[in-house]
């Protein structure tokens, strides 16, 4: 078995639920008592959010470099970053490690493709949804990529910072959320990305009638069988 390294604590609410779909998909796979060799480094994300907002991503991305580069050290085989928006920095990381990152954007792309979706709506932080980083992704693989307007933006990144990572789980945030999702499929959308770690939390399939692709899920599952297989 591979040793999965893992940088969370962006939020440790959604790093939690890495940690069990990880392990639960071990113990599927392999039975027993098996469960996962794991190195989690977890972040202070008040000095990453900070970064962010000042949109000073170096200094974020060298916190999240040191902490990949002591998790190599430790002997971890591959890398798995526990949130969407961080994956901005992929490039600053990999440069100071030699073990692979787990691209969250690449495992979320090829379950897109496997559902044979084609046009999908991004629900994220306002850096995720905006920016090319992570839409590049999904572009390069023939997917188009649905965002909402420019006020929901700003309402759903508000929703993930000043409530899902700090726990909060709000009935009237959810109804939002529904209500977006349902006038991004009455654009087109035939899935939708949960392309925040923490959304997840809020959103659950039974909310909407479009499919879901929660990343947090599929990022953790496609890591505990890249360890196992």
């Amino acid at each position: 078995m591979k040793t999965i390294g893992l940088i969370g604590g962006m939020s440790w609410e959604s790093t939690v639920k890495y940690y069990q779909i990880i392990n639960e998909t071990v113990k599927q796979k392999l039975g027993g008592l098996h469960s996962a060799k794991c190195l989690l480094y977890s972040v202070d994300f008040d000095e990453i959010e900070k970064y962010q907002a000042k949109g000073e991503w170096e200094k974020s991305g060298d916190v999240l470099a040191k902490a990949a580069y002591n998790i190599e050290k430790a002997g971890a085989d591959f890398l798995v970053i526990c949130t969407n928006t961080m994956h901005k920095v992929v490039p600053q990381i990999e440069s100071k490690i030699s073990i692979p990152i787990l691209h969250i954007a690449d495992v979320t792309a090829d379950e897109l493709v496997k559902h044979n979706i084609e046009r999908v709506a991004l629900l994220g932080t306002k850096y995720t949804m905006t920016q090319d980083f992570y839409k590049e992704k999904l572009i390069s693989r023939g997917i188009e990529v649905l965002i909402p307007e420019d006020r929901d933006i700003e309402l759903v990144n508000s929703i993930i910072f000043d409530e899902l990572c700090l726990g909060v789980i709000s009935e009237k945030s959810r109804n939002e959320c529904v209500r977006i999702i349902g006038g991004l499929s009455e654009r087109g959308a035939q899935g939708v990305i949960l392309g925040c770690t923490e959304i997840g939390l809020l959103i659950k399939q039974e909310d909407v009638d479009v499919e879901l692709f929660d990343t947090t899920v599929i990022h953790a599952t496609k890591a505990a069988l890249a360890a196992i297989l």
